[in-house]
């Protein structure tokens, strides 16, 4: 073969291996696109709290994915007993599950009536106690 065609050979598969990683790198990315708003499109489940057990009591309702019980006037359940730490748990929503987080509290947090040392999934009809204070979890299916 003359060095010529040999040349334009080298050309043409550079060419091609360029084409082939571009086409790579644009297939991933729309790959991870797509999978990222099948991600976001997911909702948290709406959750209540019932303070206390009594089912007349008064019912919390909570859309976000991260929600902080304690003592201190900024959590999102505020509870203004002595036995409970200023910001003594922590509720959040990953992985598709609610989740029970004690955050070094003095009391511990108990889910039904076992302390929690790690997180702990959480169902519908949980009761946490939280110092002297019991809550029911109530999880909603997401409409």
């Amino acid at each position: 073969m003359t060095p010529i065609i040999v040349l334009l050979l080298r050309i043409l598969m550079v060419i091609a291996l360029y084409a082939f990683l571009t086409w790579a790198m644009l297939t991933l990315w729309k790959d991870l696109k797509f999978q990222s708003q099948i991600i976001s499109k997911k909702k948290t489940p709406p959750i209540s709290i019932i303070m206390d057990s009594d089912p007349r009591a008064e019912r919390l309702n909570f859309s976000q994915n991260e929600i902080i019980i304690g003592r201190d006037d900024s959590c999102d359940i505020h509870l203004p007993d002595q036995a409970t730490s200023g910001k003594h748990a922590r509720l959040v929503y990953r992985n598709m599950h609610w989740w029970i987080e004690d955050l070094m509290s003095t009391n511990g947090t108990y889910l039904n009536d076992e302390r929690i040392e790690s997180p702990a999934i959480l169902i519908n009809g949980d009761e946490l106690r939280i110092g002297k204070s019991i809550l029911v979890v109530e999880i909603q299916a997401i409409s």
